[in-house]
């Protein structure tokens, strides 16, 4: 698929799912910039790839706007914003105190919130626009240990499907990609947690994610982002307001 002459901005794409999807726009033709908070893999991904790199928070408005007009400046407006920035975080409900939730919340869904805020005025200017949230099948069904993290993936459904009615008329597309369990840097550390608190085996542990999904196997981060670049295609401007499963039957 091609995607020339379109600005694209991904988040959190200093490794794992936000630089494969980086890496694919760039390969469409697109003008990329990725967005995260450790310079060093940023400069490395976007030297690979030829993009522009600005290293933000994007739980901080200020700091999201400075970066986001840098890009502008250098790239032109934005005509796709990916929110993929997130962290996953496993505890007990019992033992998840106030400032876990809003670690989990202030990432997860304020991150998306502040990207997609700063960057649809000017698509909805200009009649076009792509605002996709990389949110996870923990947007669309509940797994223990996690209800932090799957509070804010609801509430990222929750928010492309009411701004998506919202800008319905105006040439915007609002969509969320919801993956199962995704071969990440993520996924390492969260077997690794299986392993220390169950005794597992990594590959026990491994198996036991790899069961929620029918297809037996973890997603590729090749396919979210191909499934990215699909939702900016000319064939996908009816597809508004929808949460994207990709999680071989598990939903």
């Amino acid at each position: 698929m091609s995607l020339p002459d379109r600005h694209v901005v991904v988040s959190g794409a200093g490794t794992g799912v936000g630089a494969e999807i980086a890496a694919a726009f760039a390969d469409a033709g697109s003008r990329v910039t990725i967005l995260g908070r450790r310079a060093e893999p940023l400069a490395r991904v976007a030297k690979r790839i030829g993009a522009r790199a600005e290293t933000c928070d994007v739980t901080d408005r200020a700091s999201l706007d400075a970066a986001l007009a840098r890009a502008s400046g250098a790239q032109g407006p934005v005509d796709v914003a990916i929110a993929n920035a997130g962290a996953a975080q496993s505890v007990p409900f019992a033992r998840m105190t106030g400032e876990d939730l809003n670690a989990m919340l202030s990432v997860n869904l304020g991150g998306v919130f502040h990207l997609w805020q700063a960057c649809f005025p000017a698509m909805k200017q200009r009649g076009w626009g792509r605002l996709i949230a990389i949110a996870s099948t923990a947007g669309l069904k509940g797994y223990p240990y996690v209800s932090g993290y799957c509070a804010a993936k609801h509430g990222v459904v929750g928010m492309a499907r009411a701004l998506a009615v919202e800008l319905a008329r105006t040439g915007v597309t609002v969509n969320a990609i919801c993956p199962g369990f995704i071969e990440t840097p993520l996924l390492e550390r969260s077997i690794a947690r299986i392993v220390k608190t169950t005794g597992m085996s990594a590959e026990q542990a491994a198996a036991s994610l790899k069961a929620a999904n029918p297809q037996g196997r973890f997603i590729g981060a090749d396919e979210v982002a191909g499934a990215a670049l699909w939702l900016c295609s000319d064939a996908a401007r009816s597809l508004n307001g929808h949460a994207l499963s990709l999680s071989g039957g598990e939903l």
